[in-house]
């Protein structure tokens, strides 16, 4: 008999079970054992996209599923866990120009190893920059005197597989104000040569490059479970990598339908 008390339909296939062989269904938090219990993707989580108990969710998830403790059949649910580092951290580094006097101070700080509002250790590192532009790390405060321009570089951590925003120095020479670009967050694009454009980090050249993607005169399908199906297999979309091509960014259109004003509960590939 179904779950709702007929005969004539199908019982849903769970999406995720736990192997209580190997451990028992307390060890879930509240959050994955609400997405059990109610037979729900991960794509449909409850919380605040950015919050902690977001990025946890896909932390845990994926730890269990990794460990073979939980067995996940949702398509869409598996590719987020395989193919990202949804719900880990990495450390991005920030650049900014100081001058003498700020690099003496934060210098300070770095040779004591503790900030001075007491917040802790000191982790940034502070560089001169040589005749030709080279950075140097300065090891002492003698080190000051050698140089006439300095660099402060600092670690921030940011959240893999999310979109970031990275402040980065443009054309300081010129105008000293700061432009603002999002990474790995698709938007559409006004050029008129594709529909949309995401902005990511090259891990090449360590440099953000520009990718454009989408037909500008093709309306998405991407509620159309056979021409999902059509496109992913046209397109080969399971061997698509690399962020920094069109590609990838097209196989997941509908992970990002809301982003660019598109209707879909969907989240996966096409």
């Amino acid at each position: 008999m179904c779950d709702c008390g007929c005969n004539t339909c199908e019982t849903k296939q769970p999406l995720m079970m736990i192997n209580e062989s190997l451990a028992p269904k307390q060890i879930l938090s509240e959050g994955l054992k609400h997405h059990m219990d109610n037979n729900k993707p991960l794509t449909e989580h409850l919380y605040r996209a950015g919050s902690t108990n977001y990025f946890n969710l896909f932390a845990e998830a994926r730890s269990l599923y990794s460990r073979g403790i939980l067995d996940i059949t949702n398509t869409d649910d598996l590719a987020l866990l395989k193919e990202t580092n949804l719900g880990h951290f990495g450390l991005l580094e920030q650049t900014s120009t100081v001058s003498k006097r700020r690099a003496g101070a934060e210098l300070k700080q770095k040779l004591k190893g503790t900030r001075s509002d007491g917040m802790g250790k000191y982790d940034a590192t502070v560089y001169g920059l040589d005749s030709d532009g080279k950075r140097v790390e300065l090891k002492s405060l003698n080190d000051l005197n050698k140089f006439n321009k300095f660099e402060l570089a600092e670690s921030k951590k940011v959240p893999l597989d999310f979109p970031i925003e990275l402040e980065e120095s443009l054309n300081e020479a010129k105008k000293k104000k700061k432009n603002t670009k999002k990474l790995n967050k698709p938007m559409r694009d006004s050029s008129g040569g594709k529909a949309y454009k995401v902005y990511v980090k090259d891990p090449k050249t360590g440099n953000i490059k520009t990718v454009r993607f989408g037909s500008g005169g093709l309306k998405a399908k991407i509620n159309n479970k056979k021409a999902r199906d059509a496109f992913a297999s046209r397109h080969k979309c399971s061997t698509k990598n690399d962020k920094t091509k069109a590609g990838y960014w097209s196989c997941r259109l509908p992970r990002y339908a809301k982003l660019l004003g598109l209707k879909s509960s969907f989240s996966g590939f096409w």
